[in-house]
């Protein structure tokens, strides 16, 4: 798959050849990231933090806080990986630093060791210092420590004139287990999905800034069709993954999606179609996801209107679809806006007083139930009056469900002891 790169230099997005001539000024960081995101993580690159000459490590922090990210950039430390793991970083990109000694200290699967080559020669110090090791003995020596590789061709870097893919399959063999990322002179999609068949990832960022090679066309082109017609089956999910609906893609309505961020499909009778177009019930489209075998694609967006299907209903299938905490948490959310005076939803929402008292109540109620009946019951009351706080204060379920998420990625936990109470 594509990992789309962001290289940071003096507070702005920045492209060079060879590491060192200045070719591309991409501007901020952030609308890049936006985009680039759909896709899956992408790389973030401090270029000032590498080479000693400062940091920018409060753009990096912004970035990381709303997107999946791969950090990289003069982490030299135990302590500066596991702040960028806590920050919300899915993985570090260690580069000189990535030894043994230092490595037992992390988590394998959220560190990626960067080793830059020049003609197989592994270069250090911002791609300026021969060392005389081997890239491919280097990679065996790391891989029992790291989840994957970064190996950039620096002769390629940031000249599209294409990988040297002679020496792939034997630095696939020197990785071991350890996934495989490369960079430098990828310059087409049918070079992502070549590499992609292989098994290997491309970090990419000249080709994309340059347009030499849209992002939408580099994501569908590993995808594959065992259908007549080549449609991909294309799952839709809300941003809690449950199913939409089932449609179908073709490669040139995946990139558009991709690029667009809209639900573009094929239909199997109308062909290219824009959902929402006519109905108003338009899609914002999230993240874009292949399966295992890369003859499905899983889409998640943001759904408008009255939902995904035709009838005018959330989802395609038939059963309740409106169950659970994303059942309840919709429901209260319309409360919001249509719950009669004198209503008891109406009087919690109106009445921050009461709304502080219930959960306090409910809360001591579930401290004290002992059976799993009663904590059950005690556990339903509490999400109830939860849920009504979160959107009586204007807060998605679904961004509560991200900031567990990106919690879960944190390496240093907090005591977790009980205030005081006064």
């Amino acid at each position: 798959m594509i990992v789309p790169s962001i290289d940071i230099q003096g507070g702005r997005t920045v492209q060079l050849v060879g590491g060192e001539r200045l070719a591309v000024d991409a501007g901020a960081p952030e609308p890049l990231a936006e985009r680039f995101g759909v896709v899956g993580p992408i790389a973030v690159i401090d270029l000032d933090a590498a080479r000693g000459e400062g940091d920018n490590a409060e753009v990096l922090r912004s970035v990381v806080a709303r997107h999946r990210c791969r950090v990289g950039g003069g982490i030299r430390t135990v302590e500066a990986a596991r702040d960028w793991l806590d920050a919300g970083a899915e993985q570090v990109i260690l580069g000189t630093a990535a030894r043994p000694g230092l490595l037992r200290q992390l988590p394998p699967s959220r560190v990626i060791a960067a080793v830059d080559a020049r003609d197989g020669e592994v270069v250090v110090d911002g791609w300026r210092s021969r060392t005389g090791r081997d890239l491919a003995d280097t990679m065996r020596d790391l891989a029992p420590y790291v989840g994957g590789f970064l190996v950039t061709f620096v002769e390629a870097e940031g000249r599209m004139g294409g990988l040297p893919t002679e020496r792939l399959t034997e630095l696939l063999q020197a990785a071991g287990d350890a996934t495989l990322t490369v960079a430098g002179g990828v310059r087409d999609a049918e070079e992502i999905a070549r590499l992609d068949a292989l098994g290997i990832d491309a970090q990419v960022g000249m080709a994309l800034y340059t347009g030499l090679m849209g992002l939408g066309d580099a994501f569908a082109a590993c995808g594959r069709s065992d259908r007549a017609d080549g449609r991909i089956p294309t799952v839709v999910v809300d941003p809690h993954q449950r199913a939409l609906g089932l449609v179908y893609s073709s490669r040139d309505t995946l990139a558009e999606l991709v690029d667009r961020r809209v639900g573009v499909y094929d239909s199997r009778r109308r062909g290219r179609w824009e959902k929402g177009l006519t109905s108003g019930a338009t899609q914002q489209v999230r993240s874009v996801a292949w399966d295992c075998d890369r003859d499905a694609v899983r889409v998640t967006v943001e759904q408008a209107g009255a939902g995904f299907c035709h009838r005018a209903t959330p989802t395609c299938f038939d059963g309740p679809d409106d169950q659970g905490l994303v059942g309840l948490a919709r429901r209260l959310q319309q409360r919001v806006e249509d719950a009669p005076a004198g209503s008891y939803t109406r009087r919690l929402l109106d009445d921050p007083g009461l709304l502080r008292a219930k959960l306090l109540e409910e809360a001591a109620e579930l401290a004290e139930a002992d059976t799993a009946p009663d904590i059950t019951h005690e556990t339903a009351d509490l999400l109830f009056f939860a849920l009504t706080a979160m959107v009586r204060g204007g807060v998605s379920l679904a961004s509560v469900e991200d900031l567990l998420d990106r919690r879960a990625l944190r390496l240093t936990r907090r005591p977790g002891d009980a205030k005081e109470t006064p």
